[in-house]
């Protein structure tokens, strides 16, 4: 997706008070479309994956009247969270950092193919750069593209093998994706086995306890995305 696909935006516009509060709340909410996801350059310790202890943060009175924005809105207010960086990125076409996030603002504002863009661009520059990888696999698992997200988390592991939150998401997708249960556990034990002191130790055992009660569903059929 190129940025003539998305919604125009001026210089002088600004974001109100509560798109700015929405954005925000929808940020925090994002990686429990998929329940469990961790970003490629996250601190485990800082993610939560436990979708039944999540919950977005109160509305103070003066936000009280915000509504859910539509994904037109939610991609307009991306572009303009984006734009001075896109402004800078006309003089620095190859600028991976901007590049990455830009891509960012779109992941977080859902918008997964226009991300997937940025990121691929950020990784033409830098294909080793295993936080970019990561994110763009996990945004074609968003899109419904298992087997390109899985085909990324292995190329990321191509450059860095025993990268903590690759190996976590990994998993996830072949759990979730392909039901192959065998090789999910397999991937969350070498996380554990080769990241002694993982910090989120105890979400990889939980997930592959709750994976072993699929293990009588056949390999390769998708398993119902957790809600």
């Amino acid at each position: 997706m190129t940025d003539t696909n998305r919604a125009t935006s001026t210089s002088t516009e600004q974001w109100t008070s509560v798109q700015a509060y929405t954005l925000a709340v929808i940020c925090l909410l994002v990686g429990i479309a998929g329940g469990w996801f961790i970003r490629g350059s996250q601190s485990p310790a800082s993610a939560t994956v436990e979708t039944a202890n999540t919950s977005a943060p109160a509305i103070d009175n003066a936000n009280a009247g915000a509504q859910t924005p539509t994904p037109a809105q939610m991609q307009k207010m991306a572009d303009t969270q984006a734009g001075p960086l896109l402004e800078k990125l006309k003089a620095d076409p190859t600028n991976a950092g901007l590049l990455e996030n830009i891509g960012n603002i779109y992941y977080d504002a859902q918008q997964f193919p226009t991300a997937i863009d940025y990121y691929q661009r950020a990784l033409k520059v830098q294909p080793a750069n295993t936080g970019v990888r990561t994110d763009m696999a996990t945004a074609y698992w968003y899109t419904g593209n298992a087997d390109a997200a899985i085909a990324e988390f292995q190329k990321s592991l191509s450059y860095e093998p025993n990268k903590p939150n690759t190996l976590f998401n990994l998993g996830i997708v072949e759990w979730q994706g392909k039901m192959d249960i065998d090789k999910a556990v397999v991937t969350w034990q070498k996380l554990l086995d080769t990241n002694p002191n993982y910090e989120a130790k105890d979400k990889v055992l939980e997930l592959m306890a709750q994976a072993k009660r699929h293990s009588g569903v056949k390999a390769g059929t998708p398993a119902k995305p957790l809600q």
